[in-house]
């Protein structure tokens, strides 16, 4: 029996578990301040930069600025949607939170509201539509006179790459990788190269991150695009297709270079008799460096 005579009823001292609130309020916020900091102050510069892209790679081409600014701009457009639609959730359901067991006022049709969330939405997609082709069209665009162009074939399961430059009277050197040793695509760093995508095979896709493009490589068909590398440094490529049973296998590097390093690196190739071009044909049937199917 509680001290007021009521059974089974503990009495407790008026005010307790309010008190007890704001303890846990601050408790909770200093656990918030704490782990926050250590999350900004752990990220590593990297980190920090790849925040700003909002989680797009290192740019290396100059493709980089006409998808980084679609990117971060339909990122805008979708925050500022989302904010409205929070906002008139949020005010909805506190302005007109029920106060008692009346149905409130019905209303039919609001002609200018109809007409508002109906345009609305036309608005938005027009605007996106807008920047998509144009910027689609800066990612896109080529040039008449490329400085060099290289023949890309995507093959089960490894890339081979066909350089067109003439080398040491030699027109062309190619160069291939094994699930054992990938390929290294060599590139001069601020020129531009035309790219012809090839495949004996399946459909495979040729992707570079830092490039911000990616294009399907389709037997039958030859796919191109051109773009001009911007900074030194290697970069990781890979297959973005399903391919096949090593898709996994079919990663590659992208080696970009000053002029004198790629010049060099091809009369390397010219000098090893890989001169002409390798297209794939029989070799596309072989798994090099498993032994399955090769004689």
């Amino acid at each position: 029996m509680g001290s007021n005579g009521t059974p089974g009823v503990e009495e407790r001292p008026a005010g307790s578990a309010g008190a007890t609130r704001p303890a846990k309020r601050r408790l909770l916020v200093g656990s918030a301040v704490v782990l926050g900091t250590l999350m900004l102050t752990g990220c590593s510069t990297a980190t920090t930069e790849q925040w700003k892209r909002l989680g797009l790679p290192e740019g290396a081409s100059d493709r980089t600025e006409a998808v980084r600014s679609l990117w971060i701009g339909a990122w805008i457009a979708a925050l500022i949607v989302g904010v409205m639609v929070w906002g008139l959730i949020l005010w909805v359901s506190v302005r007109y939170r029920k106060r008692n067991d009346e149905a409130p006022r019905q209303v039919r049709y609001n002609l200018p509201l109809e007409v508002l969330y109906t345009l609305a939405p036309f608005a938005i997609i027009g605007v996106l539509f807008f920047y998509t082709v144009e910027h689609g069209n800066k990612i896109t665009a080529m040039s008449n006179s490329p400085q060099h162009t290289v023949n890309v074939v995507g093959q089960q399961w490894q890339w081979t790459f066909n350089y067109k430059d003439t080398v040491d009277g030699q027109q062309g050197v190619w160069e291939t990788g094994t699930m054992d040793k990938p390929a290294t695509l060599w590139l001069p760093v601020n020129e531009s190269v035309h790219f012809d995508l090839t495949s004996p095979d399946v459909i495979h896709s040729f992707w570079v991150p830092s490039f911000y493009f990616k294009l399907d490589v389709i037997p039958g068909r030859t796919n191109k695009f051109e773009l001009t590398p911007t900074k030194i440094g290697t970069f990781e490529g890979k297959c973005a297709e399903l391919c096949g049973l090593y898709h996994s296998r079919m990663v590659f590097s992208v080696k970009i270079v000053s002029r004198d390093d790629y010049d060099t690196h091809l009369r390397e190739l010219a000098a090893k008799g890989q001169t002409g071009a390798a297209t794939g044909g029989s070799d596309a049937t072989t798994i090099p460096g498993t032994g399955e199917g090769e004689k």
